[in-house]
């Protein structure tokens, strides 16, 4: 007997992403669209898609993913973002493992190719991208983490898919340079319990060395101008998280 499977994705304001991974699932026996009250036309077009919608105020990814996976209906569950794909040969791989009886696996992890004004990226640090997103239901939840929350893996068996989905993580510059200042508030939450002084190490090195790993180490020179783009605005991005971290300890110790 066929074993069905729930997808979950998260929305806000995503018109623009939300048809292609929509496109791309309906295959699947359930789509979740958990959505933090958009104010453009995403709603509209999932439910066209036959999509349960379900609203909620976002507090952080880890908790709006968590909230949502125990309402899928059945016991495995894909998890995906607006500006993901499953391409043809994933979702084959995906049903396979699914419907596999010797499958001890509880999740499993998916590369991602990544793709930034209209090109694929190769290199940058972007080479190596994988995200666990094939769960069981009853066996798996995410870390509390604000930026680049997972899985929590202890106790549980995590294998690996080898199709990789598609990922057009940023629509344009500006969307790339406004996911970075997000992610550097949220970041200086994660950081803020490890790193409570600040000084030019923070300011200075350590933005410089993001840089020198991104665009040397793992080779976004041969990404050519796009590389360098990322590997800058990567840099940038923890220029701003130790900002933010300073201008919360300046606050503290005003009113401490």
């Amino acid at each position: 007997m066929k074993q069905p499977l729930s997808v979950i994705i998260t929305t806000f304001n995503e018109e623009n992403n939300i048809r292609r991974v929509l496109d791309s699932v309906q295959w699947a026996e359930e789509i979740l669209l958990i959505d933090s009250f958009s104010q453009d036309n995403t709603v509209t077009i999932a439910r066209k898609y036959g999509a349960t919608v379900h609203k909620r105020k976002y507090e952080g990814p880890a908790d709006q993913k968590n909230w949502a996976i125990p309402l899928a209906r059945h016991p495995w569950v894909l998890i995906l973002d607006a500006d993901e794909k499953v391409t043809a040969q994933l979702q084959t791989e995906i049903i396979a493992k699914v419907n596999d009886p010797e499958n001890t696996y509880d999740a499993f992890w998916i590369r991602r190719q990544n793709y930034f004004l209209g090109r694929r990226i190769r290199y940058s640090g972007w080479q190596n991208d994988a995200v666990i997103r094939l769960i069981r239901r009853d066996r798996c939840r995410y870390n509390s983490k604000q930026v680049h929350e997972e899985i929590e893996t202890a106790g549980i068996r995590v294998g690996s898919l080898s199709n990789p989905m598609e990922h057009f993580t940023f629509r344009d510059v500006t969307h790339f340079i406004d996911k970075m200042q997000r992610y550097a508030r949220w970041s200086a939450q994660d950081y803020a319990h490890q790193t409570p002084k600040i000084g030019w190490f923070h300011l200075i090195i350590k933005p410089f060395f993001r840089f020198f790993k991104h665009f040397i180490l793992q080779r976004g020179f041969l990404d050519g101008k796009r590389g360098f783009i990322i590997s800058a605005i990567m840099a940038w991005g923890v220029f701003l998280r130790y900002l933010h971290l300073m201008e919360r300890s300046i606050i503290h110790n005003k009113f401490n």
